[in-house]
């Protein structure tokens, strides 16, 4: 009889903790449903972008990416952002996709415009920069430092 009573809190301590540990992991992942206005960007690449991904202005957190698609006329990426309302962001805001570090995800970074025209809700950042991947600049410094122009044999 005391063997079920013992094995029975024991179970009860692993539930209580699996629990413990679930409440944790959602408060720390952010899984909350993004809320905020919509404004989208046209990059030609994003490489390693994922819905989810952070917005950011000066390293701190103010949207989410939503979506990603293709435009089927220039066939350019379309990314969608929810950016939070009390954010306004000017027409000429620069927007690029950077890297989190050299084994970082990659988030969205905006960094502010001085326009006085503010992009509306559902509106175009137009002002896109491109992602470089890191093979292509390794590529890049490779050429460099061999002196190869990297046009193959001449």
């Amino acid at each position: 009889m005391t063997r079920n009573i013992i094995e029975t809190g024991m179970g009860a301590v692993v539930i209580l903790v699996a629990l413990v540990f679930l409440v944790f992991s959602y408060g720390v992942s952010d899984l909350r449903p993004a809320s905020g206005y919509d404004v989208i960007a046209k990059f030609n690449a994003v490489d390693g972008l994922t819905d989810g991904a952070d917005v950011r202005i000066a390293g701190v957190k103010i949207g989410s990416v939503v979506g990603e698609r293709i435009d089927q006329k220039e066939y350019r990426a379309v990314i969608t952002m929810k950016i939070d309302h009390d954010i306004e962001l000017a027409e000429d805001t620069v927007v690029r996709v950077s890297s989190a570090g050299i084994l970082g995800g990659k988030y969205v970074k905006l960094e502010p415009g001085t326009s006085k025209t503010m992009v509306p809700p559902g509106g175009e950042l137009k002002n896109t920069k491109d992602v470089i991947s890191l093979e292509e600049l390794l590529g890049k410094v490779i050429f460099l430092v061999t002196g190869d122009s990297g046009g193959g044999p001449q």
